[in-house]
């Protein structure tokens, strides 16, 4: 019978794509292990081991990462908001930092093994949740797969960035739409469904950060196109009750842009309709008001990311996927979120952004208390690098 024998690397290549870097230790690897370290242009053995040529098909350009962090951005930049681009930045130098400190400086040798060891460092030098996790990781995924179509690195190598699974409830408190998704699916919505139900429905719970019930509640004549703004009203008798009852009666104002797209929906395609109550709602379907549950499952539809341009982040054949192809499932994909998810990454967004915690609590309905507790899930360390900024001179 034969038998594989085990290789030592050092005794036949030394460059470090073949040797591992972790310390100078010697590696004993099997077949199969030793094929996978191989990179061009460094042939596979042939005789006495059964292996076969493991040549990739295509060049690899010698790269450094701040190169390909700076090339992925330069190219990002036509595409997406500056706020994306920003957030894309901040999520990569954490890897660019972890590559200083692993001596990785050619990204060509970088390995699925590679990738795993960076997620767990990552995970545990920023004490993330799952949740934060994952957004960092399909950063990465996709920073990965730029750098495949620049021949930064081995093809196919986006594949092993494997970023964490949320089970059903799961993290609940800390889903939220996170700020280049909600950029991305308003551009897209702006672009190909402007002044559409799902274009104004997604840019009233992004810009305004609305509860549910606070959109089903709304009346035609709560909105002042000419004020730029939207009365919120406590109706209980006709059957719009708020969370908070009166306490939950404000005027929000609206961005112009947003304040455009509204009044042209009103104008173009909102359908005239009279509820039982006598009341003209702002948002109206075929049916006349949607209800809560309507609102809730079209917001689950439009956070999927194969409905506004973006690839599966999961992978999945779209031709089979249950989340897509019913939309009563569309709850089902991994990234949709619902509209409280929405309401949290506004708020977290807001606050971000350094609007005042007062003024988001007001404008959001929430204390300042329950707005911390359970709506802002900025890290600690956007936390402290806010707070710096005001310090700097004392």
């Amino acid at each position: 019978m034969f038998h594989t024998p085990t290789v030592r690397l050092a005794s036949l290549v030394a460059p470090r794509a073949t040797v591992a870097r972790r310390g100078e230790r010697w590696v004993e690897m099997g077949r199969h292990e030793f094929e996978s370290w191989l990179r061009p242009p460094f042939g596979t053995p042939s005789v006495g081991f059964g292996f076969t040529n493991a040549m990739t098909t295509h060049e690899l350009t010698s790269t450094t990462p701040d190169e390909a962090l700076e090339l992925y951005l330069s190219e990002r930049a036509t595409e997406v908001a500056d706020s994306t681009l920003q957030a894309h930045k901040y999520r990569l130098s954490h890897f660019i930092r972890w590559c200083d400190q692993e001596s990785i400086e050619n990204t060509n040798t970088l390995t699925g093994r590679d990738l795993h060891e960076y997620k767990i460092w990552r995970r545990d030098d920023g004490d993330l949740n799952p949740v934060s996790l994952k957004t960092q990781m399909d950063t990465l995924r996709v920073f990965v797969r730029f750098c495949e179509s620049i021949n930064a690195v081995e093809a196919d190598l986006h594949s092993k960035v494997m970023s964490p699974t949320l089970s059903d409830g799961i993290g609940q408190r800390d889903v939220m739409l996170d700020p280049e998704e909600a950029d991305n699916l308003l551009n897209y919505l702006n672009q190909f469904e402007y002044a559409s139900f799902n274009h104004v429905l997604m840019l009233l719970l992004w810009r305004t950060g609305l509860r549910v019930g606070s959109l089903h509640a709304l009346d035609l004549e709560d909105f002042n196109a000419a004020d730029n703004r939207l009365a919120i009203r406590h109706r209980p008798e006709t059957g719009t009750p708020l969370k908070n009852k009166c306490n939950g009666e404000r005027l929000i104002a609206l961005h112009p842009e947003t304040c455009t797209a509204l009044n042209d929906y009103v104008e173009v395609n909102r359908n005239e309709t009279t509820d039982k109550n006598g009341r003209k709602p702002l948002l109206t379907t075929s049916s006349g008001r949607p209800i809560t549950n309507t609102l809730r499952v079209r917001a689950y539809q439009l956070t999927r990311p194969c409905t506004y341009g973006q690839s599966c982040p999961h992978d999945r054949d779209t031709d089979n996927c249950e989340a897509l192809s019913n939309r009563e499932c569309a709850s089902k994909c991994p990234s949709s979120v619902s509209p409280h998810a929405v309401r949290r990454g506004s708020i977290t967004h807001h606050l971000t952004e350094d609007v005042p915690e007062q003024v988001v609590s007001d404008r959001m309905n929430v204390s300042p208390d329950v707005l911390d507790r359970h709506y802002d899930r900025r890290s600690e360390e956007v936390k402290v690098e806010q707070r710096r900024e005001y310090l700097e001179d004392i």
